[in-house]
C-alpha cells in the first residue's frame, strides 16, 4: 500500500477534495456551497468550521479511513511572498492565513483546514505547496517607472510548475535544466519565464497586469484609468471589479465562457471574432516578452489551463510564437494531483519541506 494523501482546494463557492494512494487517485469530489449557506458568514475565515465539517462528513460518507492518511496538502493562500516549494503549516503561517496578510481569499482556508484535520490524526502532517504568492522574481523584474510602484508575483504557480515538471519528466531531464515559458490560460492569465527551476518573471495575474482574460482586464492604459478613477462616476469597488471579475471577455462580450465565444465566432459574429483574436494576440505578445527575459534561449513554450482546450485559439497563438521555440499544449489543470504529488515528493524524501517565517 502506498502513501495516503488528502488534498484540499477551497474555492469561492466550492471545496475540492481528493484522496491519493501515492500517485493513484482513489477519490475526488467537488463540494458545492450555495450562496445561502455562505451568506451566514461575515468573512471567508468564518467559513472555516462549516467547510471543515463538510469535508469530514463527505469523507466519512464515502468510507475514507481518516486514520490511514499520512499527509494533508492544502491549497496555499495569500500569505507573504515565498519561494517555490512545499511548506509545512506552522504557527506563523496559521496566523497569517487567519488575518489574511496578503488579502482575503478562499484558498486561505486550505492550510487552516489541513492543519486542523491533521491534528486529529496520529502521525499526520499538514502542508501547502506552490501558493499563488510564490515570488522568485529577479530584482530587475520588480522595477516599474515610478518608485511608488513595484511589480508583484501573483500567478498560477501550482499548475505552472506542475506542468513544467511534467514536461521535464517526459524528456527525462531535470526541470532545473530547462528554460521554459509557461502560459496558464484560465479565468486569469499568467505567463511565466521559468529559468532553471525558478520563475524569474511573471505578470501579476490577479490585480491587473498582462493579457486580459475571461474575467480580468489585464494591463490598462494608465492615464485613462487614472482619469476614470477621478471622474466621480465610479467607486473604488467599481474599479476593482473592472480589473478583476468583470473585465476581459465579460466586459467586452458579456460572457466568461470561451465555448460561447467560439460558437459565436463560428456563427460569423465579427465582434466576437475580433475580441477572440485580440485575446490570442495579447497572450502571444506576453509570451514573446518572456522570450526576451530568456535572451532567446527557450527550450519550449508550454500552454495550459482550461482555455487550452480551444483548438482554434491554440493554433492562432502557436502560429505567432512557434518561431521562438517548440510549442506544447497541456489542456486543463489538475491542481489536486499537483497538490498530492508535491506532498508525495516530501514523503518519498525527494524534496525537503521549507519553513515559513
Amino acid at each position: 500500500m502506498g502513501h495516503l494523501i488528502l488534498a484540499i482546494n477551497p474555492g469561492s463557492t466550492s471545496t475540492k477534495i481528493a484522496v491519493f494512494e501515492s500517485r493513484k487517485q482513489l477519490f475526488v469530489t467537488t463540494l458545492r456551497h450555495t450562496s445561502q449557506e455562505l451568506s451566514l458568514f461575515s468573512s471567508i475565515t468564518d467559513q472555516f468550521e462549516f467547510r471543515k465539517e463538510t469535508i469530514l462528513k463527505t469523507l466519512k460518507d464515502n468510507e475514507i479511513d481518516l486514520n490511514s492518511i499520512e499527509m494533508i496538502v492544502g491549497r496555499g493562500g495569500l500569505i507573504k511572498p515565498i519561494k517555490a516549494g512545499v511548506y509545512e503549516v506552522n504557527e506563523q503561517m496559521i496566523a497569517d492565513l487567519q488575518v489574511g496578510v496578503g488579502g482575503e481569499h478562499a484558498s486561505n482556508l486550505g492550510g487552516l483546514i489541513a492543519h486542523s484535520i491533521a491534528k486529529e490524526i496520529k502521525g499526520c502532517r499538514a502542508f501547502i505547496a506552490d501558493p499563488v504568492v510564490v515570488d522568485e522574481l529577479e530584482p530587475i523584474a520588480r522595477i516599474t517607472g515610478h518608485p511608488l510602484f513595484e511589480r508583484k508575483s501573483i500567478f498560477h504557480a501550482l499548475n505552472q510548475r506542475a506542468i513544467a515538471k511534467s514536461y521535464a519528466t517526459s524528456l527525462n531531464v531535470p526541470y532545473e535544466s530547462l528554460n521554459l515559458i509557461v502560459a496558464h490560460l484560465g479565468g486569469g492569465v499568467s505567463v511565466g519565464a521559468h529559468s532553471k527551476g525558478r520563475v524569474i518573471d511573471v505578470n501579476n495575474a490577479l490585480n491587473g497586469e498582462g493579457p486580459f482574460s475571461p474575467e480580468r482586464s489585464g494591463t490598462l492604459p494608465a492615464y485613462d484609468l487614472a482619469k476614470l478613477c477621478f471622474s466621480g462616476d465610479y467607486t473604488l469597488e467599481d474599479v476593482k471589479k473592472m480589473i478583476t471579475g468583470e473585465g476581459g471577455l465579460v466586459a467586452h462580450l458579456g460572457t466568461n465562457s470561451f465555448s460561447i465565444v467560439e460558437k459565436m465566432v463560428s456563427d460569423g459574429d465579427e465582434k466576437f471574432r475580433l475580441i477572440s483574436e485580440a485575446f490570442a494576440y495579447n497572450v502571444a505578445k506576453a509570451i514573446g516578452a518572456m522570450a526576451v527575459v530568456h535572451k532567446g534561449e527557450v527550450d519550449a513554450i508550454l500552454i495550459t489551463g482550461g482555455i487550452a482546450y480551444n483548438t482554434r485559439l491554440m493554433e492562432t497563438i502557436s502560429e505567432q510564437i512557434k518561431f521562438i521555440a517548440p510549442v506544447k499544449i497541456f489542456p486543463g489543470e489538475d491542481e489536486m494531483s499537483a497538490l498530492a504529488w508535491n506532498g508525495l515528493s516530501v514523503l518519498e524524501g525527494k524534496e525537503t519541506p521549507l519553513v515559513y517565517s
